[in-house]
């Protein structure tokens, strides 16, 4: 049961002067704090912080978790560090008698939702551990609306029984409309704070110098005051960059090739590492060492430097009509009209098909294709290749000979051989259809497609055979599949 405090208004002023006396004397001891580990016997002169409530109000002891946080963004670089947070919580702490329970740090941004170790202390809270918060001000908490919203939802609902800062103490019987305006202010910080930053770098933009650190060959002017910082050229490193864009543009060096030079001469970046392949691509894509620069990056937008060229213009738009390449198409990739159909008769590998080409004497270039193994099962196999004009012709003598109880006719093709019969029909009249149709029938309407077909009409018409087909010795045969 949780005892009341009610007192005489007598036993009131003389309870309060002997605590106050008592508060003198425990003030000369520089004890440690609770979490610190201190005894028992030796809090016993303390206890008084926990029983002089307001009347009405339960003596409740509340365990709180400290909350430190900094963020690398503008704003926060005037508050306090984490351990100058913690050390003046911790005094507060010690002069008002809190026990902290656990100290939780954090350094990042409370702009957005999705801080772990925030996310963390509230599960602590949720789950009885804890139920209470110290903090330097409510904007360590929250930035958001969202972590300001489940702050104030918790605090009303006396899952949160207290929340301490540095001058002001929240309990859940306040007024919600304070504690809105706090965390709406600082939401709104970061909103303007967006807006200035952005609007500050289209400025800087605008007068011809690139925000953030300049690419390889530029470095800042250390003699610049701060907020004034001009780029200019890396004495060291500038010649160097100019060689990359020569080599590429009059030598047709690749930037593997350059790579290699970079790392026989020893060259390191700032930090000093060796250069990354992608890197040099990205080098020898910047416009920014022809005067000109792209922010924000992928955007569109391009102004026209302050910062003085390392080359011109003509030297950069050779350098990537080089770096064009056509992109190669993988193996398997082309389309052709009888590739996945036919199988090795000598190791059971998939058939592929290639282009070549000839130039003829008179200056006319042919085009071939050709049939071959993938070789997949076995890398030696020796299976010859097949023109794609033979291997047509092996196929229509395959359809003369094979029965057509063996190919399975799709309805589309019965289709088409009657609308062929309806349209002889119509137009010849009944007697002299029947003398034309009677040697259009479903093999010889099969043959015209695997001729003058298109490609899915020609892989529709080998569909309709039940059988797996292998190419072997530059002929044909099929096996008949097991059912």
């Amino acid at each position: 049961m949780i005892k009341m405090l009610v007192f005489r208004p007598e036993e009131k002023r003389e309870y309060t002067r002997r605590c106050e006396n008592s508060l003198r004397e425990f003030r000369k001891f520089k004890l440690p704090t609770r979490r610190s580990g201190l005894k028992e016997l030796d809090r016993a002169s303390c206890c008084y912080m926990n029983t002089i409530q307001p009347q009405g109000i339960p003596a409740v002891p509340v365990k709180y978790c400290l909350y430190a946080r900094k963020s690398s963004e503008a704003e926060d670089r005037q508050v306090a560090s984490i351990d100058a947070q913690i050390a003046e919580l911790q005094k507060v702490a010690w002069e008002n008698n809190l026990n902290i329970v656990e100290v939780f740090t954090e350094a990042q941004s409370a702009k957005a939702p999705g801080r772990p170790v925030f996310n963390q202390m509230l599960e602590k809270i949720k789950h009885n551990e804890a139920d209470g918060i110290i903090c330097w001000k409510l904007d360590r908490i929250a930035r958001n609306p969202i972590d300001g919203g489940a702050i104030s939802w918790m605090l009303q609902k006396n899952i949160i029984k207290q929340i301490q800062t540095f001058g002001r103490v929240y309990y859940p019987t306040d007024n919600v409309l304070m504690m809105q305006v706090e965390f709406g202010m600082a939401n709104q910080f970061i909103i303007d704070l967006s807006i200035n930053v952005k609007r500050g770098l289209r400025a800087k933009c605008a007068s011809g110098w690139r925000p953030g650190m300049p690419p390889l060959g530029y470095h800042y002017d250390p003699n610049c005051k701060k907020g004034e910082k001009k780029i200019v050229i890396d004495p060291d490193r500038a010649p160097i960059m100019k060689q990359m864009f020569e080599k590429v543009a009059y030598q047709g060096r690749s930037g593997r090739d350059i790579l290699e030079w970079l790392n026989e001469m020893g060259f390191k970046t700032r930090t000093g590492h060796k250069m990354a392949l992608s890197r040099i691509y990205l080098i020898l894509r910047d416009s920014f060492y022809y005067g000109r620069f792209e922010y924000p990056l992928g955007s569109g937008v391009f102004y026209d430097g302050m910062h003085k060229p390392i080359i011109d213009k003509e030297l950069f738009d050779k350098v990537q009509a080089r770096l064009v390449v056509i992109p190669r198409m993988r193996a398997g990739t082309k389309e052709f009209n009888f590739v996945k159909i036919f199988k090795c008769g000598k190791c059971g590998s998939g058939v592929t098909a290639s282009e070549k080409f000839k130039r003829l004497k008179n200056g006319s270039v042919n085009k071939y294709i050709y049939y071959h193994c993938m070789k997949f099962r076995d890398r030696y196999c020796h299976e010859k290749y097949i023109r794609e004009d033979n291997l047509t012709g092996l196929l229509l003598q395959l359809f003369d000979n094979i029965p057509i109880n063996k190919m399975r006719i799709s309805e589309k093709l019965n289709q088409e051989v009657e609308r062929h019969h309806k349209f002889v029909n119509s137009i010849l009249g009944q007697e002299m259809a029947e003398t034309q149709t009677r040697q259009v029938n479903i093999r010889n309407y099969a043959k015209y497609l695997l001729q003058e077909g298109t490609r899915d009409e020609k892989r529709e018409i080998m569909s309709c055979l039940d059988a797996t087909i292998f190419i072997k010795d530059s002929q044909i045969y099929i096996k008949e599949k097991v059912a």
